[in-house]
């Protein structure tokens, strides 16, 4: 179902099928048999390009939360589904079976039009969540969020939330009405009650380089907002080096995925691109991007941080409803971090989520070097000079490449290798520098938080090519925000 773009641009081409771009299209399920096949057969028919039925669909997803399928099962079946593809109605019929693989989420009826929800397909730096839920919930809003963990060399909400000392992320739904009801947030993850075979398949598409399918990104992301009980969703799709999707066309076509799918859910669903070449913000790591995002919270921070945060809170108070225009929504998010209610929601949430609220008060109300004492933090810390040679003694930052300044940050602990590694909670860097900037050579432009033994040669090296510098005069960086895929009812408004 083909999504019209924001006016002034033109709402592209709806894909035949999400993740197999043959343009053959889909010609139907498959009857259901009437005895359920085995996952040897089930992974050999999308192994061969074949498709699944609806019942298919649902055997394997039983299978995985009910503990029948081996690991090597999972693995298997998530690679055939990344090579083959998915179309539109497997698509659907996976985010059906895994938002009913747990219970599912109801609200008072009077809450309807206050639900909304926000997720990213995740960026370096990508903070937006832990800003964005609080002050959404001042505005008036109820956001239940189901977050997620670390995907690739992209940080999880779940892994930065937990780097505050006694932050649970697993509340019941009884809780979540509670947190709702008291706070207007909580951001939670899967558990054995909330969508148990999405966090099965998500921590395993981690670890065997299947994040970038559009069918199992899709599923995953609907199948948690879908139990959700949502009036509107945005969805924040990241695209460029750093992104899943280094193109903003293939960003197009999962947004456009993600929208047509949710409509036949029955959700109201718009999707954001959004650029993720440099770094979102100045701080990448768990501590130091929630040291950030209270900064943002004090009114302050970096600026693209504040423009996504206040264009995605825009889009959604318009999407339901509470806001005539996106950026009437803009306007009031951008209020709720000036005048403190959304660092307070945050407060009332850490404190509601298992945070002691001592704790989360002086965290909240202290000063950035305060924070900083509060929270975990890395034993060394190292500094890195912009080069020293140079025409001019100067030069303008063009570009601070995100990929390689992750890929040194997962291999120093801030990343897992394999599902349930331990995560180093300080391990991360800050940025000196901002894009667009006048850099004079030889000074620093990188901090690092490692723990352990210095940066090796290789890694070192890796972060000085990141920067790049140019004779040009310095400018005004431009917002990640690029566009909004809206569903049709919307679009039409």
């Amino acid at each position: 179902m083909a999504a019209p773009a924001t006016p002034g641009t033109q709402a592209p081409p709806a894909p035949v099928a999400p993740g197999d771009l043959s343009g053959e299209g889909s010609r139907g399920l498959p009857d259901a048999p009437s005895e359920p096949k085995q996952l040897p057969e089930l992974i050999r028919i999308k192994r061969d390009g074949g498709r699944l039925s609806v019942a298919d669909i649902r055997g394997f997803v039983d299978a995985v939360v009910n503990g029948r399928a081996q690991g090597a099962q999972i693995g298997a079946m998530l690679m055939a589904i990344r090579l083959r593809g998915m179309d539109l109605e497997e698509t659907s019929a996976l985010t059906q079976a895994l938002a009913e693989s747990g219970q599912q989420l109801e609200w008072p009826k009077a809450w309807h039009q206050q639900l909304v929800d926000k997720h990213s397909t995740g960026g370096v730096g990508d903070k937006v969540s832990l800003v964005l839920a609080p002050a959404l919930a001042a505005c008036g809003c109820k956001v239940p969020m189901i977050s997620g963990r670390g995907l690739a060399h992209t940080g999880g909400t779940l892994d930065k939330l937990e780097s505050v000392p006694g932050f649970n992320v697993i509340q019941s739904p009884e809780q979540m009405q509670e947190l709702l009801e008291q706070v207007g947030c909580c951001i939670v993850g899967q558990s054995k009650k909330l969508v148990p075979g999405d966090g099965i398949l998500y921590a395993a598409r981690d670890v065997t380089a299947t994040v970038d399918s559009l069918p199992l990104i899709t599923a995953s992301i609907l199948s948690k907002k879908v139990v959700e009980g949502l009036s509107a969703l945005v969805v924040d799709v990241k695209f460029g080096e750093a992104a899943i999707f280094p193109d903003q066309e293939q960003a197009r076509e999962l947004a456009t995925v993600l929208v047509g799918v949710g409509v036949g859910l029955g959700l109201r669903v718009a999707a954001a691109l959004t650029a993720m070449d440099k770094p979102l913000g100045r701080n990448v790591g768990h501590t130091l991007e929630v040291e950030e995002a209270l900064l943002c919270m004090d009114g302050a921070g970096p600026s693209d941080l504040r423009d996504l945060v206040t264009k995605l809170g825009g889009a959604l108070l318009w999407l339901s409803g509470q806001a005539e225009t996106q950026a009437e929504g803009a306007a009031r998010v951008a209020a709720a971090l000036d005048d403190g209610s959304a660092r307070d929601r945050f407060e009332q949430m850490l404190a509601g989520q298992g945070v002691d609220p001592g704790l989360a008060r002086a965290l909240c109300s202290g000063s950035p070097a305060q924070r900083r004492q509060l929270l975990p933090r890395a034993q060394e810390q190292e500094e890195l000079l912009s080069p020293a040679d140079g025409p001019l003694p100067a030069g303008t930052v063009e570009l601070i490449h995100a990929m390689p300044l992750a890929l040194v940050l997962h291999e120093l602990g801030a990343g897992r290798t394999r599902a349930g590694d331990p995560l180093r909670l300080g391990v991360g860097a800050e940025l000196l520098v901002d894009v667009g900037q006048r850099l004079r050579r030889g000074t620093p432009w990188l901090r690092v938080h490692r723990d352990g033994p210095p940066l090796s040669d290789p890694q070192r090296r890796a972060l000085q090519e990141a920067l790049v510098l140019s004779d040009r005069a310095p400018f005004a960086a431009p917002s990640p925000y690029a566009e909004l895929i809206l569903p049709p009812t919307a679009a039409q408004q």
